[in-house]
């Protein structure tokens, strides 16, 4: 008899409600922190509310969920029948959110793996697919997780903000790098690498940095072959849309293609004005492979 597997991930991947509620994928929500406000994530504050507070300049941050909360997550799932839990989070260069995850499942009443997938939006969503459509093709735990590390190793994240501002205050970027966009007045086009965000290239003006972040997109489906990809925003729902349409109208991807406002977590960071590309290789050999 199969053992039944329980798929955990927390609200930075912005997976759409009905690819959750349709593959039973559980979230569990960060926190943002508006003045002396703590709100959580995808419930008590939306990315529109959050980009008015960052134009009025409120002060924003963002918390880890606690481990009582995985605490309480990992027991509900143990009590709904799950026999094992696999919990996927992003990058650990980013967030306590993993650490907080590890140490609740050393007391979880059953086994749970806890995965630092270095990734976060849509290329840890589709990790969480991955792991999901394994699971229901009678994959173990442990093949689960390896369709999770094939999927994250294989996935590119291209982004490009208004302004490095937002990524310096929150210590997500060095304050070199971003003094350095703002001295020379460029858009810079950021990349998820190793679990942290690096400055890929420079480019003069946000035109030009949306026609390049297109090139760099149509270079890694190119290499990749089928892909999913996803176009994430922040306050920028016409460039975004108009990004997606020209990608699927000239790459044919052979997967899902998603288009989406990004949390407020992710936003706090970014700032608004942000375009993002998520680039994932689908798997499709055997029952941990994963795919969406």
């Amino acid at each position: 008899m199969s053992r039944h597997v329980a798929i955990v991930t927390d609200s930075t991947a912005y997976l759409p409600h009905r690819e959750s509620e349709r593959h039973r994928i559980t979230s569990v929500p960060l926190t943002v922190v508006l003045g002396d406000e703590a709100l959580e994530e995808g419930t008590e504050i939306s990315a529109r509310a959050l980009e008015q507070a960052m134009r009025k300049r409120l002060p924003v941050t963002t918390s880890r969920p606690a481990p009582e909360q995985f605490a309480r997550t990992y027991a509900a799932l143990a009590a709904e029948g799950a026999d094992e839990i696999v919990s996927l989070h992003l990058s650990a260069e980013l967030s306590g959110t993993y650490d907080a995850a590890v140490l609740a499942a050393r007391e979880a009443p059953v086994p749970v793996r806890v995965v630092d997938t270095g990734m976060v939006a849509m290329a840890l969503g589709f990790c969480a697919l991955a792991a999901a459509e394994a699971t229901a093709k009678g994959a173990s735990a442990d093949e689960a997780v390896a369709a999770v590390r094939t999927r994250a190793a294989g996935s590119t994240a291209l982004f490009c903000v208004d302004t490095l501002e937002h990524l310096r205050r929150g210590g997500r970027i060095g304050a070199a790098q971003a003094l350095l966009g703002s001295a020379l007045a460029v858009k810079p086009i950021l990349e998820l690498a190793d679990g942290a965000i690096q400055l890929k290239e420079k480019v003069r003006t946000s035109g030009k940095a949306l026609a390049r972040l297109e090139e760099l997109v149509a270079e890694k489906v190119a290499e990749a072959g089928p892909v999913d990809l996803a176009v994430h925003h922040l306050a920028a729902e016409e460039k975004a849309t108009a990004l997606a349409e020209r990608l699927a109208e000239r790459l044919g991807t052979g997967g899902e293609l998603y288009v989406s406002e990004v949390g407020a977590v992710i936003g706090a960071h970014t700032g608004p004005g942000l375009v993002g590309v998520v680039v994932s290789p689908r798997q499709t050999d055997g029952p941990g492979a994963g795919g969406s």
